[in-house]
């Protein structure tokens, strides 16, 4: 079956196909090996994109500017100081100028219907850079990294999600494996209700799919897991938090004990980063000395053959630079 994607927005992994997933991991695989080879490519020769960041992120930033360049496009970088955008102009008014100037749109920020407005108004393709509720191409990153550390398919693979199981990252991580048929646990405290919808949703699919969608606040449930992911456990803006995420999800921190209690001696373990696992930040060890330790993971599990965490982030913007090309390149080699 031939995939076309020309046009599309990229807001959710839940308006794709798995087959359709399937075409963007292996372009990313494809774009990825080209970039190794030392080629500079040309897909996106002429075409111009624009990043709206009302949340500032180095690896989100990198990727997709690098991404672009890589294949010719030019980048235009907007934060919040940098334009009136939802400000003295209003969302539908700046997608429609946006639309103007630029063949695709990159929103990373805070509500899902904020992107979904871009999409709406703008007339070219937006693509989804994070949001309160999802961070599709984090999960892309993540299961190209996976492909290339395990040995068996993703349909075959059982990811658990450890900590604030009612944050972006957790619901992506929910809409990703349920899409391609690979099991999900999120493993939290039973104080933190999943939203019944996103729930509801994951299930659906996860019918069409076989995949198993479970939450556990039992730490026997991450035996037998090929991955164990975490998230930091207070996002940006949370702050005030900090304090009650720690007392709720310490129980949750991802440790060498936990990672042995898999008992799978191959088991991977990511995270989007930045991660909390040493004090050598400034706001784990201000945190520190008032008497609260925010670390989401030791260490060494950090530091261990276990983690990949830095082979996910380059691949941040591998799988971007796919969903670009996808998206709107006149063609695809």
């Amino acid at each position: 079956m031939s995939i076309d994607l020309k046009g599309r927005s990229f807001l959710t992994l839940m308006d794709f196909s798995t087959e359709e997933i399937r075409y963007l991991l292996d372009l990313s695989h494809k774009l990825k090996s080209k970039k190794k080879a030392g080629i500079h490519g040309d897909l996106l020769k002429g075409k111009n994109i624009v990043l709206l960041f009302d949340k500032t992120s180095t690896r989100t930033r990198c990727s997709f500017e690098v991404a672009a360049y890589d294949e010719g496009a030019c980048v235009t970088y907007l934060d919040k100081s940098g334009s009136q955008f939802g400000k003295k102009e209003s969302v539908e008014d700046s997608a429609k100028v946006l639309g103007r100037f630029y063949d695709g749109i990159e929103y990373r920020g805070y509500e899902q219907s904020l992107v979904e407005d871009l999409a709406k108004y703008s007339g070219v393709p937006v693509w989804n850079g994070l949001t309160d509720v999802d961070h599709p191409t984090q999960i892309l990153a993540d299961m190209l990294t996976m492909e290339e550390h395990c040995s068996k398919p993703l349909n075959e693979c059982k990811v658990v999600f450890c900590g604030d199981i009612r944050n972006n990252m957790a619901y992506a991580w929910m809409y990703g494996c349920a899409k391609m048929g690979t099991d999900f646990t999120a493993f939290g405290p039973d104080e933190l209700e999943v939203d019944a919808e996103v729930l509801a949703a994951a299930k659906r699919v996860a019918e069409k799919t076989g995949a198993k969608i479970e939450i556990s606040s039992d730490s026997a449930c991450v035996k037998g897991a090929d991955v164990i992911y975490t998230d930091v456990w207070a996002s940006m803006g949370e702050e005030d938090q900090i304090p009650d995420k720690v007392r709720l999800l310490t129980p949750f921190k991802v440790t060498m004990e936990l990672i042995e209690k898999t008992e799978n001696p191959d088991v991977l373990f990511m995270h989007c980063l930045p991660a909390f696992h040493d004090f050598e930040t400034k706001m784990a060890s201000e945190w520190k000395a008032k008497g609260f330790d925010i670390r989401e993971v030791t260490d060494d599990v950090f530091r261990s053959k276990h983690s990949v965490v830095f082979d996910e982030a380059e691949n941040r913007m591998h799988t971007i630079k796919a969903v670009i090309v996808a998206t709107m390149a006149d063609r695809i080699e």
